[in-house]
Parts: C-alpha cells; structure tokens; sequence
C-alpha cells in the first residue's frame, strides 16, 4: 500500500493542508498515522476518504454532517452523483463499461461512435472531460482499481496524440508560435494537450514543454522561440496568494507576451491577474482569443 505525506495528498486531492488537519482536529476525519519520528502519512484509503468528504462538501453537505457518516454511508452518497442526468451520458456510460472490463476494442468503438455523432471537439468537451470526473468518482469509491484508472488514461492519451499529430501532418504556414506548459508540480496534461490540439487546427505553432517546466526554462525557450504567447493549466492544489504572486512573476518576466490559463484552481479561486492574462474556460473561447492574436498581430505587420 502506498504511503503519501500531507503534501502529497494536496497535490493529488486539491484539497489544502491547513483544511485537511482542521478536518482532522476538529471533526475527527481521516487521521493520519505517524512516523517513528512523529512525521504523519496517509494511505490509499485516506485518499479515498478525503476526495469523497470534499465532493460531498463542495456539493453542499456541511462537514458537522458528513462527520456523523459512517465511510459506507459517504461512499454511498458519492456514488449517487454518477447517477445524475447528461447530454451525453449514452457515450459515456459506454466508455466506463469499456474500461471496467479492460476491453480496448470496446473503448476505441465508443470514442469512434462519440466523435462521428459529436466531432472531435465536441467529443472532448462534453464527453471526455465529464468521463474524466466520473473516473476520479469511481476510483474515490472504490468501484475501480489503479490497473484500470492507468489503463484508460493511456488510450485516452493516444487519442488526443494522434489527433495532434494528424493535425502536425497537414501542410500550412503556420501564423505564430505559442508555448504550452504545466508549472512545477504540476501534472495534470489532459487540457493541455486538447488545447495545444485547437491551437494547431487553427494555424498556430504549438511548442508543447509538458509537466512540472521550471521558471528558467520558459525564459530559455522564449529567448529561441520568438512565442507570442503562454498557455498554462493549474489543477493541483495551490493557494490563492501564491498563484497570484506567480502570475505577478510573469508578467513582469515576460510583460509583452500573452498568458492563456485554465485549470481547477482558476475557476475556484478566480484569482486577481495581470492585463496580458486571459482565462480559457472552453475551446470556443480559446479559438475567440487565437483570433485577435492572429487579428494584432497582421495590424503591427501592416504598421
């Protein structure tokens, strides 16, 4: 069984450190076992235990309650949340009975059907990233195991390459450069990767860096690039004065570039940001914002 430190369990739940240890002092919920040393740790349960507390308070159940809930009664209550109705929910359905049986030929069906009825785009916006939550849901209760969870996320991956390089392949000038990156500690590469897909279909080089890029190497790959712009995601757990004073450092380090962010924990804390910062909340919004890149930029050439 895998042990975390509470940092860990930070990172992977969203969930922050200071809330984690009131939860703990004064509820009582998950307590965490201690080192020789009096260092605490959490299990794979503990995990589990916290997402579902968190779900369930962030969907409008007071700590005070979900404290009297044995964990069979808060696991149950979480799993009613994949029962609520979707749009889509025929495709996605499809997609989860594929990866509980670990059946690729079924999964690659359900994605081909998805993306003929939806398109591509439609299919990872109304699809993809629901299935993607519902996934986490599962895994919190218990109703799939990690040979599962690694085993979608690996197709699931596959299918946003290939799309990538299917657009790489075609032949086109391309308008300008932008570059793609997680910051440190960052892992999450899903939203990544589907908008570094929308930025090439619409002309633009993507410069696709991956997770956890340090500081110094943005300023590195700005310097030979020549990007125009920066596109980051932030989903692991951060406060708020911090992704604030992060966005203040690179604004003054790079204050003639574009910042384009989206994530979890901006859509949660709506942070305070510099002028040259947009938030990208959908692929139509995005695609609005390459357009008056695009749009600036031939007014400067013209000038």
């Amino acid at each position: 069984m895998a042990t975390y430190s509470i940092k860990d369990i930070e990172k992977m739940s969203g969930i922050k450190a200071h809330t984690i240890r009131m939860w703990e002092r004064r509820y009582g919920l998950v307590i965490p076992k201690r080192t020789d040393t009096n260092i605490r740790y959490y299990s794979d349960d503990d995990l589990k235990d916290l997402l579902n507390i968190s779900i369930l308070n962030q969907n409008g159940l007071k700590i005070s309650k979900i404290a009297k809930l044995d964990k069979n009664e808060v696991r149950e209550k979480v799993s009613l949340l994949l029962g609520s109705s979707q749009e889509y929910a025929h495709v996605i359905d499809a997609m989860l009975l594929a990866m509980l049986e670990i059946d690729e030929s079924a999964f690659n069906k359900s994605f081909s059907d998805g993306r003929k009825e939806y398109g591509f785009e439609g299919l990872m916006e109304n699809i993809i990233f629901p299935f993607l939550e519902n996934l986490g849901i599962l895994w919190q209760t218990n109703a799939i195991n990690p040979a599962q969870e690694h085993f979608i996320s690996y197709l699931l991956r596959q299918k946003i390459i290939a799309a990538i390089e299917k657009e790489e392949a075609n032949d086109k000038s391309y308008k300008e450069k932008i570059i793609f990156f997680l910051p440190e500690g960052e892992l999450h590469e899903f939203g990544l990767l589907f908008y570094s897909f929308i930025a090439r279909k619409k002309g633009f080089e993507a410069i696709y860096l991956g997770a956890s890029v340090p500081i110094e190497d943005l300023k590195q790959m700005q310097r030979v690039s020549e990007a125009k712009a920066f596109f980051s995601a932030y989903v692991a757990a951060i406060e708020k004065e911090e992704l604030e004073d992060l966005f203040i450092y690179f604004g003054k380090t790079f204050p003639n570039l574009l910042f384009y962010v989206t994530g979890l924990q901006i859509k949660e804390h709506q942070p305070t940001m510099p002028d040259n910062f947009f938030v990208v909340s959908s692929a139509s919004e995005f695609k609005k914002y390459l357009a008056d890149l695009e749009k600036s930029n031939n007014i400067k050439l013209q000038v």
